[in-house]
This record gives structure tokens, C-alpha cells and sequence, in this order.
């Protein structure tokens, strides 16, 4: 079996308030064991990038403005993921924001017409009911190391999550040595942007932007049919 696991960064909270996706990361396993054989890419969004979002990832308009744009890479994107199964924490979301990149790109079909989508939020929660169980709540939970990662970045955070999903779903802790740290589990990929540098944010948002961010989750909680916290 093939799975992907697949984690994005965004402009913003909402892709229907015109946000776009800035960073793909995702992790091939296959029959149960993590390979080598990534997908990562920083992506231009021909947008600016929320100051409330680069306190989150780090990342910069700066940094992006020399990134293809989605629909450059897009067949590379659809190629690495045929015949996947595309597993995501709280699936939603990044799947939203990957429809909206298609359909912008002028791609006639959505996310889950392409692979069979599984969420780990609503695994989590089964599993670990009236818990925590955002994606550091689980690597806590689960002893995967998080130590060298300071902010948010999707390859990073699909690494980490493509652990805890072998983790929950084996039934077993433990599952990686405990001897061995994260930096075992890192690819060839070498990205040309040097996390060490990324410095943290704090910026406070705005009304305007809590509004917006209160009336997404309405939505998305309607959409995915879970309590959102």
C-alpha cells in the first residue's frame, strides 16, 4: 500500500478570502515504512502572506517571490500522488486550499476525484477521546521527537505526522527506537532555505482577521461535520 502524507503552509486561514497555498510537503510510505521519495516545494502566491501566518511558518512574501506558482508545479504535484492514498491531519483544510490551487490552475477535478483522502483529526479523536489531539499534542503522546522544529513548516510537519500515523495506527509506542531523533528521519531533500535563520513573530491580529478566522472555522466545522478547538 502507498500512502502519502501530506501537509500544506498558507498565505491565510481561508481560501475562499482569496489565501493560497506557499509550501507542500509530503511523505511516501509505503507497505508501512517510511521512504526517501518526498515532495516539497515553496510556491509564489501572487499574493501577500498574512503578518498572523508568518508568525506561524516563518515565511516570508520576500522569500517567495522567486517560487513558481502552483500551476508550474502541478503536474509534478498530481504525479507524485496517483494512486495514494492522501493522509492529512485535520483534512479539511489543506484540502480546500488544494482544490482552490486546481481550480485556479484550470484543473477540471477536486482532491478526493484524484486519491482516497484519510483524516487523522477524527482518528485522533476516536482513539483519544476528550483529549488533545492537535498534531504536537500527538507527537508528545506518541514520544516523536519535535526538538528541531521551531516553526511550522508543511515538509516538517508531514515528517512528524507520516510518524504518528504509524504510531496510532500500529497499535504500538514505541514504535520508532528511542535512541534515534529526528534528524534520522530527514531525506536527501536539502531545502534552499535555511530554517535555522527563521526567527519568531509575534504580531497580533487584527478584529477584522479574528472575525475572519471565527467565521472560517464556522464553516469549516460545518463542512467536516467536527468540533473544531
Amino acid at each position: 500500500m502507498r500512502q502519502i502524507i501530506l501537509d500544506t503552509e498558507t498565505t491565510g486561514l481561508s481560501p475562499e478570502a482569496g489565501h493560497r497555498i506557499i509550501e507542500i510537503g509530503a511523505i511516501e510510505i509505503v507497505d508501512r515504512k517510511i521512504t526517501d521519495n518526498n515532495f516539497q516545494t515553496y510556491l509564489n502566491p501572487k499574493r501577500n502572506i498574512d503578518p498572523g501566518s508568518i508568525h506561524v511558518h516563518g515565511i516570508t512574501d520576500e522569500f517567495v517571490a522567486d517560487k513558481p506558482e502552483f500551476q508550474e508545479i502541478m503536474q509534478e504535484f498530481l504525479d507524485f500522488i496517483k494512486d495514494a492514498v492522501l493522509v492529512m491531519h485535520n483534512a479539511p483544510f489543506d484540502t480546500a486550499f488544494i482544490n482552490r490551487e486546481l481550480v485556479l490552475a484550470g484543473y477540471n477535478k477536486e482532491l478526493h476525484e484524484i486519491c482516497e483522502i484519510k483524516d487523522t483529526l477524527p482518528m485522533a479523536r476516536k482513539i483519544h477521546p476528550g483529549k488533545r489531539n492537535s498534531l504536537d499534542a500527538l507527537c508528545s503522546r506518541y514520544g516523536v521527537d519535535k526538538s528541531n522544529r521551531d516553526l511550522h513548516g508543511a515538509l516538517i510537519d508531514a515528517k512528524l505526522l507520516a510518524q504518528v500515523f504509524l504510531l496510532m495506527t500500529g497499535g504500538q509506542t514505541g514504535f520508532f527506537n528511542l535512541d534515534q531523533t529526528f534528524s534520522e528521519y530527514q531525506t536527501s531533500y536539502t531545502s534552499v532555505f535555511d530554517i535555522s535563520t527563521r526567527k519568531i513573530i509575534t504580531v497580533e491580529p487584527s478584529i477584522e482577521e479574528l472575525k475572519d478566522h471565527e467565521e472560517y472555522i464556522k464553516k469549516l466545522k460545518k463542512k467536516s461535520d467536527v468540533t473544531i478547538h
